[in-house]
């Protein structure tokens, strides 16, 4: 109770003055006093909340157990392979693996939390000055011992795949009044990177790189040229959710639908490797006005 006293008085007196100033208690006050009473008051909530900031910052870092921290510095390898898997030094983790930047983790409880693009979790089972054993996040345990130097040079960095000049043709003929529309789409690889961080058996973050696609449409009616343009995937800012289009791909473009406004295709964006996509409608006018929508 007695660290709480100063709070309390500085509560009570700035209070004080706070209802001395603006309840009138003191008529001859002068428009200046007050402002200096106000300034005051201000002031020393100020202070006040400036002291308990620190206590509250510091508060996380002392729930960390820095004994445990202090048992993971170094360079931890595999009980089976005696491959390094990771080096820890002072709040940093460095993987054995194509990512070279340190990542900072945390111990709480019994549970190390690393901060990547998506937190991995390891559950400790056992933590000795020379021995570790941890579950992954998919229940794999993982069982480790300190390497005897602290300089064993580690890290395979993994060439990145040269973006192939190849572009995918694909056309389409659409019959709309009698007439022939024909659609070409040059599906363009470019050398914008998308990084896909997951996570192997041991529970190691491993980088896959992918690279986007520009998607060249135009559409001919005989040999007339009726519209063109360049799709990229940012276009699609406005009608896919921001976090799924950063980790997508723009993987192909169907030309679907000819009629008096214009034309319509059919955009496909999809996470590499995986299940999940978004189709999205384009309507382009015969202005060559272009309004997405799903």
């Amino acid at each position: 109770m007695v660290g709480y006293l100063p709070i309390t008085l500085l509560h009570f007196l700035f209070l004080s003055l706070f209802i001395r100033i603006f309840a009138g208690e003191n008529v001859e006050i002068h428009l200046r006093m007050k402002k200096t009473g106000l300034g005051m008051l201000l002031g020393g909530l100020g202070m006040l909340a400036g002291c308990l900031s620190p206590q509250q910052n510091g508060a996380e870092k002392q729930d960390e157990n820095q004994e445990v921290i202090q048992r993971l510095q170094g360079i931890w390898l595999d009980d089976n392979t005696e491959a390094p898997l990771f080096k820890i030094q002072g709040d940093s983790i460095y993987y054995a693996s194509q990512i070279n930047a340190p990542m900072p983790f945390s111990v709480h409880n019994d549970t190390i939390t690393v901060y990547s693009a998506q937190p991995i979790h390891y559950f400790i089972e056992e933590c000795l000055s020379y021995s570790l054993r941890y579950r992954t996040s998919v229940g794999e345990t993982v069982s480790l011992h300190k390497s005897e130097s602290d300089t064993l040079s580690f890290g395979t960095v993994v060439p990145v795949k040269v973006v192939e000049n190849g572009v995918f043709e694909k056309d389409s003929v659409i019959f709309h009044g009698g007439e022939r529309y024909r659609d070409y789409a040059y599906i363009n690889p470019t050398k914008k990177r998308v990084t896909l961080v997951s996570i192997n058996e041991e529970g190691l973050p491993v980088e896959n790189i992918y690279y986007d696609n520009i998607i060249h449409i135009c559409v001919y009616k005989g040999k007339e040229r009726l519209f063109s343009k360049d799709i990229n995937k940012e276009m699609f800012a406005r009608v896919v959710p921001a976090d799924f289009l950063n980790n997508a791909i723009l993987s192909d473009m169907d030309f679907v639908k000819v009629d008096e406004k214009g034309y319509r295709y059919v955009a496909t964006l999809c996470i590499p490797d995986g299940a999940a996509c978004y189709n999205v409608r384009l309507d382009v006018s015969k202005e060559g006005n272009i309004v997405f929508s799903r």
